[in-house]
């Protein structure tokens, strides 16, 4: 009988999201597909070194541990790689003992038709197309930050089994839709602050990440509330008098956040560090790239790419 993957959560991730292919992606960019293809293969044996998204999917990986007979998480590598440079990416995840047996290698071709037939909940890529895609087929997804990888030190996560799975999200545009930030780019904070006031009561619409949220929010309820390994917070530029929307939508779709940081403008990059987030989602780059710096981060694109974008904001993280 075929195995199912709809009672468990599928994460897709790329081979640039889950190891450090900046060297390998600097060939593509500048030598071309053959000298990519060639030196993939001629470095088959070489372990490549964990990238921005390796300490959040070996953690999530751990809660199969936690139901035996039970899998609560299936990871896929989904990647542009064809299947012939693709065995350096395999002896990688065979390296580091992690549990990943499926895979999609495309060779150069669009991953969106296959993120569906998977049944995935959430998309991690390096590549921006993907990502649009996914989100615009209503996947939560999100372009990885990889220009800082090199700055996480000695990654001891590698090293010992994580206690905790740390997931962070901002709010606007990515558990919510942009509809009140458009109030903000469009007429000011104080009739952002007003409207939101007025609308307390009324919950926000659901961005991309809203049903990867109560996915995980699922998760934490089967596993218990006590000492729970999925911790999730909330750290958004908001502030009091829009904050109490934001907990009465989250209250309306029976989803739990364990933190909550209503910054007002503050810089997010101190408190996701404090936080220890394995990821952090935004929704803009000024925020993703600053704090890239401290965590892994990954920028999530608006649905069919119709939101505005703020000054000084780029279109991607450099993803290649």
């Amino acid at each position: 009988m075929a195995r199912e993957l709809t009672d468990k959560m599928v994460i897709g991730v790329s081979s640039r999201a889950l190891f450090d292919m900046s060297v390998e992606n600097r060939i593509f960019e500048t030598e071309g597909v053959e000298a990519y293809c060639r030196y993939q293969v001629e470095h088959e044996t070489e372990v490549l070194k964990p990238g921005p998204g390796f300490e959040l999917i070996r953690s999530l990986l751990t809660l199969n541990q936690l139901r035996p007979g039970r899998e609560l998480v299936e990871v896929i590598i989904m990647s542009r790689n064809s299947p012939d440079t693709s065995l350096r990416v395999f002896n990688a995840i065979e390296h580091y003992g992690l549990p990943i047996t499926r895979a999609v290698l495309v060779s150069g071709a669009s991953l969106a038709p296959y993120l569906n037939a998977f049944r995935t909940d959430l998309f991690l890529s390096a590549y921006e197309d993907d990502v649009q895609s996914a989100v615009d087929s209503g996947i939560a997804a999100g372009i990885i930050c990889t220009e800082h990888v090199t700055k996480i030190k000695d990654f001891p996560e590698v090293k010992r089994r994580p206690d905790r799975i740390r997931i962070a999200f901002d709010g606007d545009a990515v558990l919510f839709t942009d509809e009140s930030e458009q109030i903000f780019q469009e007429k000011g904070l104080q009739a952002f602050e007003e409207n939101e006031r007025v609308l307390a009561e009324t919950p926000l619409a659901e961005g991309p990440f809203a049903n990867f949220l109560r996915k995980l929010s699922d998760l934490q309820r089967e596993l218990g509330v006590e000492d729970c390994p999925i911790r999730t917070a909330l750290v958004t530029a908001r502030s009091a008098p829009a904050h109490e929307r934001v907990i009465r939508t989250l209250r309306s779709w029976n989803v739990r956040v364990d933190e909550a940081f209503f910054l007002g403008g503050l810089e997010k990059k101190e408190i996701l560090r404090a936080f220890g987030a394995q990821i952090f989602f935004d929704d803009q780059t000024v925020h993703t790239a600053s704090a890239s710096q401290a965590v892994p981060a990954a920028r999530v694109p608006y649905r069919n790419r119709k939101r505005t974008l703020l000054p000084n904001e780029e279109t991607n993280c450099k993803t290649g």
